[in-house]
């Protein structure tokens, strides 16, 4: 069974539960394995190199816009216009084949821009060096839909879909959670916000599924 369908099939369970006091400690323990096996899905395969030739791009700026979208919908030429950066453009499908970097200079600030290579339906699986791509993707500050105009709406969805597969939050500020790892003294956490998706158990739950025992976790906001 693949790690898609085990996701599947932990959400199924979790849809099938009651959710009360009993079953509180059962589900959180769900919850930290889907956390775990969406972390999962990035990773590449045994024997293949962390990013592949091109995607491994040192953060620089204020700021990572990453372009996210299907082959040959303007990603490239989007990149050269904004950044004065050359990346091949051309009519065919995978004319860029690794991340190419630009920088925008806006003000004061300079903005990191990545032209990815485009992706196809099942990326989260792997399909297309997809989850390299996804991966670079959950590295940045802002993810940018380019899209086909002819086929905006089916082509968003499918992107939406894959992004949220590995966890990716759309159209959302990322969580403000702080975390450190200590040598000894245990879990430690606090929050200075109310909690809508966590809790101190269930954060202890998710620390131990990736065998964490020490560390300092600090939510401002979720």
């Amino acid at each position: 069974m693949g790690i898609l369908e085990r996701i599947k099939e932990i959400e199924a369970e979790m849809a099938r539960t009651q959710k009360n006091k009993a079953t509180e400690y059962h589900l959180g323990q769900l919850k930290a394995k889907i956390a775990k096996l969406r972390t999962q899905l990035l990773e590449p395969p045994k024997g293949a190199s962390a990013g592949g030739d091109g995607f491994e791009v040192t953060k620089f700026g204020h700021g990572r816009v990453a372009l996210i979208g299907f082959p040959s919908v303007g990603k490239s030429t989007l990149l050269t216009m904004l950044t004065g950066t050359h990346s091949e453009a051309a009519s065919y499908e995978f004319t860029t084949l690794t991340c190419i970097p630009g920088i925008i200079h806006y003000n004061d600030t300079k903005i990191q821009l990545l032209d990815l290579p485009g992706i196809i339906e099942g990326a989260s699986e792997g399909k297309g060096r997809g989850r390299q791509v996804i991966a670079v993707a959950k590295s940045s500050d802002l993810v940018l839909m380019v899209l086909d105009a002819s086929k905006s709406e089916g082509h968003r969805q499918i992107l939406t879909r894959e992004l949220e597969a590995v966890g990716l939050r759309l159209n959302k500020r990322p969580p403000q959670i702080y975390f450190k790892r200590k040598k000894t003294g245990g879990i430690s956490f606090n929050s200075t916000a109310p909690l809508t998706h966590i809790d101190e158990k269930l954060c202890y739950q998710i620390l131990h599924e990736y065998k964490i025992h020490n560390a300092e976790v600090h939510a401002c906001v979720c």
